[in-house]
């Protein structure tokens, strides 16, 4: 009996998976240093570059195409404040996340951040794999860390200053709202008291694509960056007002 010739499988042709790429802004060498031997173990992920100050966290964000910028507040000369305003000012990163790394979580310098455009904050004794989550979840886009979390650091500033910003560039007035649908309104109220797209939509009987769809056209509308600036716009608006305690 002849023997049938052994088939050959076909050459692959899927391209390999992009990884994220990372830049790690803090003047501590150490922490760098451990940072980089995290973040370069995952197969998903990679550093491109380590800043010490917030200019150069700047400049090697431009120049290595960067996707997430783990960043301190506090450095010398230009701090991360001011280098996360730069960022998310450029029009040519608007795709960059950038994430507050803090000593202390309770911060004002945390709000600030948060105000200028920070996807969301990570205390600095986060357990590695939160680190390594947080990385992936702030790259999609998405709440840092939960969207209660970020929620209640604002509403606790919030609730000390004078109340809602007056409008200005970058703030969002009674026109922006107004642009929003009744529902898009409705979903950005639960957005700020800390509900998931899930939670939003048992909220709202309806499926979590819908809500999903909603929370990215009032993104689109409101200029926002992601979902932690949805919170920050709708307690600086005055839509939602902090609850003192």
């Amino acid at each position: 009996m002849r023997k049938q010739p052994e088939s050959v499988p076909p050459p692959t042709t899927a391209e390999p998976v992009r990884r994220l790429r990372v830049l790690l802004a803090d003047d501590q060498a150490l922490l760098r240093s451990a940072f980089r031997i995290l973040v370069d173990s995952e197969p998903d992920m990679e550093v491109v570059g380590e800043a010490s100050d917030g200019a150069a966290a700047y400049e090697l964000t431009r120049a290595t195409g960067a996707d997430v910028v783990l960043m301190d507040i506090r450095m010398p000369g230009v701090d991360g404040l001011a280098a996360t305003r730069m960022i998310t000012a450029d029009p040519d990163l608007t795709a960059v996340r950038v994430v507050i790394l803090t000593t202390f979580e309770v911060d004002d310098y945390v709000v600030q951040a948060l105000r200028g455009g920070a996807s969301g904050f990570l205390g600095k004794g986060a357990e590695p794999d939160e680190l390594l989550s947080a990385i992936r979840i702030a790259a999609a886009g998405e709440a840092l860390l939960s969207p209660a979390a970020t929620k209640g650091l604002i509403a606790k500033f919030l609730a000390q200053g004078e109340g809602p910003s007056e409008d200005g560039p970058g703030r969002p007035g009674a026109a922006e709202l107004g642009a929003l649908t009744g529902r898009e309104r409705e979903v950005l109220v639960l957005v700020a008291g800390g509900l998931s797209n899930d939670e939003i939509a048992k909220e709202l009987a309806v499926s979590p694509l819908t809500v999903k769809t909603h929370v990215n056209r009032a993104m689109a509308k409101l200029g926002a960056r992601d979902r932690a600036q949805l919170v920050v716009i709708a307690y600086e608006s005055g839509l939602v007002r902090p609850r003192v305690q």
